[in-house]
């Protein structure tokens, strides 16, 4: 395993080595795994377990008014943020996703910075959903099982160990349990139509000292933007059905359908979810629930379905984040910007240490407890990720118009323009709601960028296929 000693430059000035074909031939991914029905299923599966926990707390922030206007203007961010991630995908397919974009914009600072944020929010989410499936099995007393640490590394250590034995495999069985985790949600639907009261949305008492402060905003209108990244948890990590586009059927059809209809899926559930969980149990009430689905649907068989099914919406995010944060440090790393160990894949082209590193991070992670501090860190590493791909796209359209685009977003710059708008404010949100998660967020984030600065950004493999598109670009630029 060597790299040439031939250097690259592009016209950006970054320099990097090409890379001999047995060191691309132990980095490769099974192509043609999935289509799109898995792709959307995928999409699904990264955010579904933010229907069962944790948006609530944005109750108790901003009240159900505050949460709803958060809501609806993070769907909106987050649609107008998948078409345009649906035209990048299409015509960029790669296994790097926002990466990929990024470094075709934004020259290698921009990429690096990019795959970073999101490497960030996909190694700490599984920490903090690890969490909450240590308080489910605890809840539903499994074998009298108590919520530790022991919890954390077998759900780890498990669905690590599916991962390894490779993509196909995986998707297939991410894909059942999301569809019994869906299946839950209907059935919580169903039974809590009865239940819903519209009194009990607003019975949280108005904060006279609060600017704006009613019965539908108890917290005024600073309470909106409190609400803001617990709103992004209905919708927390969609965007990385891209990076599953190097093993997919037809990327540049099947992944745009994909993530697009998740997406479609994704504000259904979530809407379901706010109005009938809170009109049931009542906002107050709500917004302290550990387990809100479950509670507001009281004492019942229905009610112990769907704590039995909610676990199994934690275990399809889990499952599915940790697909997302292998393939984007599998990326970082095939092209340099990561140590090139981490991306070797195995006899089933499973990237071996790419899933086991940040496995072990988010396991550490996981050990301090705090579901709610973690949550919000990798919201912070979201929101910057989506900053910086809205930018790329508008970039893209302005500087290549003519690239090859098998899908086009729909309302072009408008559409990704106002997406941007929307997540630089959800950025300045994550400090509003708990500054020192974010701010270590922010540190590492540094920290990151100071290797590539120092060490790794004389080191990228030229040759890779995500540097490739970008160079492809600057020879294209310097012909005409």
């Amino acid at each position: 395993m060597t790299i040439e000693d031939v250097q690259v430059t592009g016209s950006a000035g970054n320099v990097g080595n090409a890379a001999g074909a047995d060191y691309l031939a132990k980095r490769t991914l099974r192509s043609g795994s999935a289509g799109w029905v898995l792709l959307a299923g995928l999409g699904v599966s990264y955010v579904i377990s933010g229907d069962y926990a944790g948006w609530n707390s944005g109750i108790a922030h901003g009240g159900f008014g505050g949460l709803l206007i958060a809501t609806v203007l993070i769907a909106s961010m987050y649609l107008a943020m998948v078409l345009g991630m649906a035209e990048l995908s299409a015509a960029l397919p790669a296994a790097g996703g926002g990466y990929t974009f990024a470094r075709r914009a934004l020259g290698p600072w921009g990429g690096f910075a990019t795959g970073t944020a999101v490497l960030l929010e996909y190694a700490i989410a599984p920490a903090a959903i690890a969490t909450f499936i240590g308080g489910y099995v605890e809840s539903l007393n499994l074998f009298g099982i108590t919520d530790g640490w022991w919890v954390y590394l077998a759900v780890y250590a498990l669905f690590i160990g599916v991962h390894l034995t490779g993509a196909g495999e995986a998707l297939k069985a991410m894909f059942v349990i999301t569809a019994i985790a869906l299946v839950g949600l209907a059935v919580f639907a169903v039974s809590a139509w009865g239940l819903f009261d519209a009194g009990n949305l607003t019975d949280i008492p108005a904060d006279p000292n609060a600017v704006g402060s009613s019965s539908f905003l108890p917290f005024g209108v600073f309470g909106i933007w409190a609400a803001v990244p617990f709103a992004i948890w209905f919708f927390l990590a969609v965007e990385g059905v891209p990076l599953a586009a190097e093993e997919a059927r037809e990327p540049e059809k099947n992944v745009p359908k994909g993530i697009i209809s998740a997406m479609l899926v994704l504000i259904v559930t979530g809407a379901a979810v706010l109005f009938l969980a809170t009109g049931a149990l009542g906002a107050h009430a709500i917004s302290i629930s550990g387990n809100p689905l479950v509670e507001a649907l009281g004492a019942g068989g229905a009610a112990k379905l769907v704590n039995y099914i909610g676990l199994a919406g934690l275990v399809a995010s889990f499952f599915s984040i940790v697909y997302a944060y292998s393939r984007q440090t599998f990326a970082l790393s095939r092209a340099g910007y990561l140590p090139t160990s981490l991306s070797v894949t195995n006899a089933r082209k499973a990237p071996v240490l790419a899933l086991i590193v940040p496995g072990v991070v988010g396991f550490a992670l996981s050990l301090t407890g705090k579901g709610a501090m973690l949550l919000n860190m990798a919201v912070f590493g979201a929101a910057l990720s989506y900053v910086l791909m809205m930018v790329s796209h508008i970039v893209l359209r302005v500087r290549e118009p003519n690239m090859p685009r098998p899908y086009r977003t729909p309302g072009g710059i408008a559409t990704t323009a106002f997406a941007l708008v929307i997540a630089c404010a959800a950025v300045i949100a994550t400090f509003l709601v708990d500054p020192a998660a974010a701010t270590w967020t922010l540190v590492a984030f540094c920290a990151f960028m100071a290797y590539f600065g120092l060490y790794s950004r004389q080191r990228l493999v030229a040759n890779s296929p995500d540097e490739e598109f970008a160079m492809l670009a600057e020879a294209e630029e310097e012909l005409e």
